[in-house]
């Protein structure tokens, strides 16, 4: 049997470690699944999820000059599709955290007004005049709080 990257084959669990199984694909050959491999949730003890000598399918992920050969669990098991019908290859967005007012404290692509992306160096442009407008404002604010009192004054002599 030829091992082929990207290949899902079935095998038997022949040894578990705190790190991953072991897979006996026959014909002699033996791959692992580490443990990041072995379900697509978060696996503290793989034994919760896997048995010796139980049958399981999985996806070859590599098979290296040396003989070494890497195998997935979750990579084997078919995907099912979100009901938000978002892309699954994108993690999440987080939300943005909010300045005083109210602007996200970079740049926001809304304001440009171009269905085109933005080059890098305006892109740069435009962060930079942001910068700029921010760091007098808070100048200013700070210049004016120094000013609201006075150092100067009635002490006695």
């Amino acid at each position: 049997m030829q091992l082929d990257v990207g290949k899902i084959v079935e095998g038997k669990v022949t040894g578990i470690t705190n790190f991953g199984a072991f897979i006996d694909l026959g014909e002699g050959k033996t791959g692992m699944v580490h443990i990041s491999e072995v379900s697509a949730g978060y696996v503290k003890e793989i034994a919760d999820h896997l048995k010796e000598g139980e049958q399981v399918k999985v996806k070859v992920l590599k098979v290296g000059d040396d003989g070494k050969i890497s195998l997935s669990i979750k990579q084997a098991q078919p995907q099912a599709p979100r009901p938000d019908g978002a892309n699954q290859n994108r993690p999440p967005r987080r939300p943005q955290q909010r300045g005083p007012r109210g602007n996200s404290g970079g740049f926001d692509r809304s304001r440009h007004n171009s269905n085109e992306p933005m080059s890098f160096e305006d892109m740069l442009s435009k962060f930079k005049q942001n910068s700029e407008e921010k760091m007098s404002d808070i100048k200013r604010n700070i210049d004016g709080k120094r000013g609201s009192y006075s150092r100067r004054g009635g002490g006695s002599k």
